[in-house]
């Protein structure tokens, strides 16, 4: 009778200096389990300040779906135009042949060239075609007006695509012009889209667009 009072207690007597050391046990267990996604936490925190975000890769990149129109080689290509002043930059790039001969006209060539820190909207072929043929020539041949179209198209300033979102810029002919959009699209006075942008050149930024801007 007595040994078995004397069994009991030294098992009672085991188990409670045990439960401790399983409670602690299953307290650093817990510890560890809540460890782990704080750890990956910090991992993906690290990850996302690594990742470029799309603004800073479209700042950095041409876009547009005429961009893959641009030569890949040569001095018409992105590398090519980044060389060179604009006016001469623009010569290179069989797309703006209209607007480099206009340039030319009104006599701009070492104007643009010599400027700095620009932007250009630059109309393509495409968007003097729109014109009808006998206004064109009539614009063309008058220097005056032909300048004033021209300059209405060059801000003084080199503009990224993040401030054309939601932009109102003065341009060299004195009027002001309107931007919208965001991403990879963008529009110039809700007339003009914007088909190969942040183009660079050695003194300019350029916007390649499908419609001729006309001053007010």
């Amino acid at each position: 009778m007595n040994s078995t009072k004397i069994r009991r207690t030294a098992i009672a007597v085991a188990a409670a200096a045990l439960l401790p050391l399983s409670l602690a046990a299953c307290s650093d267990s817990g510890g560890d389990t809540k460890a782990a996604p704080s750890a990956a936490a910090g991992d993906q925190a690290k990850t996302d300040a690594s990742t470029p975000s799309d603004d800073t890769m479209t700042d950095d990149q041409p876009f547009g779906p005429a961009c893959a129109g641009v030569p890949e080689e040569g001095a018409g290509s992105f590398d090519g135009m980044a060389k060179d002043p604009v006016a001469t930059a623009a010569s290179n790039n069989p797309a703006l042949s209209t607007l480099v001969t206009a340039v030319k006209k009104a006599g701009l060539v070492d104007t643009l060239n010599n400027a700095k820190d620009i932007t250009v909207f630059a109309p393509t072929n495409d968007a003097f075609a729109k014109i009808p043929k006998a206004d064109l020539d009539k614009v063309l041949a008058d220097k005056a007006t032909l300048t004033k179209i021209l300059t209405y198209h060059v801000v003084g300033q080199k503009l990224t695509p993040k401030q054309l979102e939601n932009g109102s810029f003065e341009t060299l002919e004195k009027g002001r012009i309107a931007t919208s959009g965001s991403g990879e699209s963008y529009k110039v006075n809700d007339t003009a889209n914007v088909v190969c942008g942040n183009v660079r050149t050695a003194n300019a930024n350029v916007y390649i667009i499908d419609t001729v801007l006309m001053p007010k």
